[in-house]
């Protein structure tokens, strides 16, 4: 390693043994009630595994040895996931089972690994997650209580994948401004359940931009391309149908109009992605990995104070219990916001692990 790394092995090595000597409920020492504190300011996921907790103190006190650490830990579950069976005298049952336990664990440390690293790009851009959607304001009952970082977040997007976000947010707001201060009181599920779907929103949009400033640097974009779309109306008429597809088929009752609002901006992203088939459309829009997928209702559930939001469920319908939240449309705009950077990064990250630890499958 280099002097970065061998810094991280005597970081590594006080955690190793402040782990040995600690219950299994604090990542260290009598400090864990304090870290777990503190790692709420930064995420609202805690982190279980050794590889997670682990990762998560040195983000909160030496956040410079976390890629150091996570090419540590990847090597450590590639000798792992590699060392050939030894099955000699063993039952061949309780082997096979052993061998899928070992499998799940190895899953939730990459799982982890790659929360812990999407959490890092929002602190190396200089933007805090919101930590919580349930504590609300004493005087006004708002939960938007956090700090306003769109400015921040928008940076994060090239012009063209800004645009696209525009138009998600006009799908989400429906005919409602995004900087107004009206107050809406909304189903706190169903609040979650849009926040889950732009994750998902945000990663698709990474994925075709990638692709899409690849091709335009290259010249290599679909005929048409290069000038301004004339086609708005077609492209705005099926902005619904594209944005069910990309979203698992969600519609947001409770946060939009009946209707699109007449200003959404065709741009040359949107005119890029109509030209996909079918085929190429529904790859680009599918998550590649489950830990992927676990990680957005997890970090969704957690942002909500939900066990988890489950993304896959077919319908969109709240429980009639469900608790009611109040919520400025400017506070809705920063979570979608904050939601579509979110997905970015976790496409970001998942590549980048699945370079070392090839976890993706296709």
């Amino acid at each position: 390693l280099s002097a970065q790394g061998k810094q991280w092995r005597g970081v590594w090595a006080c955690s190793t043994r402040r782990k040995e000597t600690s219950s299994s409920s604090s990542v260290g020492g009598s400090c864990g009630g304090k870290h777990g504190e503190t790692w709420k300011a930064l995420a609202p996921l805690q982190l279980e595994t050794p590889s997670g907790q682990l990762l998560s103190q040195l983000l909160k006190d030496h956040p410079h040895l976390l890629p150091a650490a996570v090419d540590q830990q990847l090597e450590s579950l590639i000798a792992e996931r590699d060392e050939p069976p030894s099955t000699t005298g063993a039952d061949p049952i309780l082997y096979r089972r052993i061998a899928e336990l070992k499998a799940a664990e190895r899953r939730n440390s990459v799982e982890e690994i790659i929360y812990a690293l999407v959490v890092q790009k929002f602190m190396d851009s200089g933007i805090s997650l919101i930590s919580s959607v349930s504590q609300a304001d004493p005087v006004t009952g708002k939960v938007d209580t956090w700090p306003k970082q769109d400015q921040k977040l928008v940076r994060v997007h090239s012009p063209e994948a800004f645009e696209m976000i525009k138009n998600h947010l006009a799908l989400v707001l429906g005919n409602r401004l995004p900087g107004t201060n009206a107050i809406a009181q909304i189903s706190k599920l169903r609040v979650g359940q849009v926040y889950a779907a732009s994750i998902m929103y945000g990663y698709f949009l990474r994925r075709v931009d990638q692709r899409f400033q690849l091709e335009k640097n290259m010249n290599m974009l679909p005929f048409g391309l290069n000038e301004e779309s004339n086609g708005g109306q077609r492209l705005q008429g099926r902005e619904s149908t594209r944005a069910d597809e990309c979203e698992g088929g969600y519609s947001f009752p409770d946060v939009t109009s009946a209707t699109m609002p007449g200003s959404v901006k065709t741009c040359k992203l949107k005119a890029y992605v109509e030209s996909f088939d079918q085929d190429t459309l529904q790859r680009y829009a599918t998550m590649r990995s489950k830990e992927g997928v676990n990680l957005i209702e997890r970090h969704s559930g957690a942002l909500f104070a939900k066990p988890r939001i489950q993304i896959a469920s077919a319908s969109m319908a709240a429980a009639s219990d469900d608790e009611m939240i109040r919520l400025s449309f400017s506070g809705l705009t920063s979570l979608v916001l904050e939601a579509v950077t979110v997905g970015s990064f976790l496409w970001d990250v998942e590549n980048y692990v699945d370079y070392r630890y090839h976890f993706v499958t296709n």
